[in-house]
C-alpha cells in the first residue's frame, strides 16, 4: 500500500459547525488538499505544537509523549489510513526497539501526538481519491461566478457522526455551477465549502 505524505497548511475556525476547526493538509507531491474537521481542544493542542508554545502544564497529547518516553516507545508515523461514512480513521505507528506496532487513533489525536515526535504524516490514495480538493480544477473554471449559498452537507470530520440531512432535490444545482462554486470556494482557499461541495459531486456522479 503506498503511502502519500502530507503537510499541515492551515488551521481555521470552522464556520459550519460552532467550535470545531478545518485542519487542511497538502499532499507534498502534488496538489490535493484534505480537509478535516477537527474538536477544539485537539485544534489548540496541534496549533500550540506548531507554534511552538509551552503550557504552563502539560496537555493530553503532550502527557503521552512523556509517558512513551518514559517506556522507551518511539512514534515513528502518523497514517490517516481510511475514510467511513464521512468518518477519517488513522492509525499511530510506534516501536519498541523490537518491534513495530500501531495504535488506532482519531486523526486529531494522531497529528497532534505526531506532531510532538516530529514524525512524517501520510495518507492512501483511497483517501485522497474520496476526499482530496484537486487545485487545478480551479483552471478550467477560473473567473466565473455562481451562487454563493451555502449547502447542508457536513464536512468530512474524524469524529463518528449522524446521517446528514438529505439535500434539496438534485435538480435546484446543475453540475456546471456546482463545479463554477468549487472553483470559487478553491480560489478563495476556502476548504471546508470547496468540500462540502466536492461531496455533492461525488453524490452526483455515482
Amino acid at each position: 500500500m503506498k503511502k502519500i505524505p502530507l503537510e499541515i497548511l492551515g488551521l481555521s475556525s470552522s464556520q459550519s459547525q460552532s467550535g470545531s476547526f478545518a485542519l487542511i493538509l497538502g499532499e507534498k507531491t502534488g496538489n490535493r488538499r484534505l480537509p478535516i474537521i477537527i474538536g477544539m481542544f485537539e485544534a489548540q493542542s496541534i496549533a500550540i505544537q506548531i507554534e511552538k508554545i509551552s503550557p504552563n502544564r502539560p496537555l493530553t497529547h503532550d502527557l503521552f509523549r512523556s509517558f512513551a518516553e518514559q517506556v522507551h516507545v518511539a512514534v515513528l508515523e502518523v497514517v490517516i489510513s481510511d475514510l467511513k461514512e464521512g468518518v477519517f480513521y488513522s492509525k499511530i505507528v510506534c516501536s519498541d526497539g523490537a518491534s513495530t506496532f500501531e495504535l488506532d487513533s482519531r486523526p486529531s489525536d494522531a497529528i497532534a501526538i505526531g506532531l510532538r515526535f516530529g514524525v512524517p504524516i501520510f495518507t492512501v490514495e483511497s483517501v485522497l481519491s474520496e476526499a482530496g480538493i484537486i487545485l487545478s480544477d480551479l483552471d478550467e473554471t477560473e473567473g466565473d461566478d455562481a451562487d454563493d449559498d451555502d449547502d447542508d452537507d457536513d464536512i468530512d470530520t474524524d469524529e463518528p457522526r449522524a446521517t446528514p440531512p438529505p439535500r434539496e432535490p438534485s435538480g435546484q444545482v446543475s453540475l456546471d455551477e456546482l463545479t463554477k462554486m468549487l472553483a470559487q470556494a478553491l480560489e478563495r482557499e476556502d476548504y471546508e465549502k470547496a468540500a462540502k461541495i466536492r461531496d455533492e459531486l461525488n453524490k452526483r456522479n455515482d
